[in-house]
């Protein structure tokens, strides 16, 4: 099994979400920097991690959506390959157009770090399969930008289609439209989430609800 996760100027989760796929999975994991114009072969996933890829100026995402490996990122997804965007990677597949809707600013205007509870809304997917037969997951959440926003009509095919994977349990932390955490792409094997699985892969991090996540996208390659 082979990962690589990519690294923009800002990225601060990159080695975490590499020692927790090699941790979860025991893949091999590469670091790939975003003016690399070439993906290692052989990959069965990748993630682009969270942080604030270019100060976050602009948008969030936005800049580092016109990084060269996104090119080489959107033809592997385009075969089929698994990708996964963690919080800030969220921000930048929905600027990469690889998925739907936009990441604002949160409700409160706040930045918020804490653990949160998630339903799991659809374990039929390759990242979410792990879960069958778990009704709710833990993980951790650290952003200023994770309200999800799309217009109803993106919003009610998400919801039709599935691609809904995760949402807040109780109190909404983002004020995402309808409670969403997560979502996958109509292929299914685009994910975008604002919590962080890499935060919550072992019991000694409070939860080891993340290392699922990986594990199941691994299992499906």
């Amino acid at each position: 099994m082979k990962a690589a996760v990519v690294v923009f100027p800002g990225s601060n989760c990159d080695r975490d979400c590499a020692v927790a796929v090699e941790r979860s999975t025991g893949a091999s994991v590469d670091m790939v920097w975003h003016q690399e114009t070439a993906l290692p072969s052989g990959l069965d996933l990748i993630v682009l991690p969270g942080g604030f890829s270019y100060g976050d100026y602009l948008r969030c995402g936005a800049m580092a959506a016109q990084s060269p490996v996104m090119r080489e990122v959107v033809k592997a997804a385009n075969d089929g390959v698994a990708v996964v965007g963690i919080c800030n990677g969220f921000q930048i597949l929905c600027e990469a157009g690889m998925l739907p809707g936009a990441l604002l600013r949160n409700a409160k205007l706040k930045y918020i770090c804490k653990a949160v509870d998630l339903d799991v809304t659809n374990a039929q997917t390759r990242f979410s399969s792990g879960y069958a037969g778990r009704r709710s997951v833990r993980m951790t959440i650290g952003n200023g930008e994770g309200n999800f926003f799309a217009d109803d009509q993106t919003l009610d095919r998400l919801e039709g289609e599935g691609q809904v994977v995760f949402r807040y349990q109780g109190e909404n932390p983002n004020g995402s439209l309808r409670n969403i955490a997560g979502i996958v792409n109509a292929g299914g094997n685009v994910l975008g989430l604002m919590p962080h699985p890499d935060r919550s892969f072992e019991a000694e991090l409070g939860s080891a609800d993340g290392a699922v996540l990986f594990q199941s996208a691994m299992a499906s390659a």
